[in-house]
């Protein structure tokens, strides 16, 4: 299963769950994959544990988090 059908499945019975999609490729190819925006956040790689951390936080807090 990809990650964008793994998003599909999870969100169906939980609307309200919160994601975050690491990738080495860009956002853009990402959302060329079927991966939409309203239901994601993303962060691509590389990064650190500090910034993977912040980007964690900022979701659980209801932000963008956005890299």
């Amino acid at each position: 299963m990809s990650g964008p059908e793994l998003a599909q499945a999870l969100i169906k019975p939980r609307p309200d769950l919160k994601m975050l999609f690491m990738s080495g490729y860009s956002k853009d190819m990402i959302r060329h994959h079927g991966i939409h925006d309203e239901i994601t956040q993303f962060i691509g790689k590389p990064f650190s544990a500090q910034t993977l951390g912040e980007e964690i936080r900022k979701i659980l807090d209801g932000k963008n988090a956005e890299r």
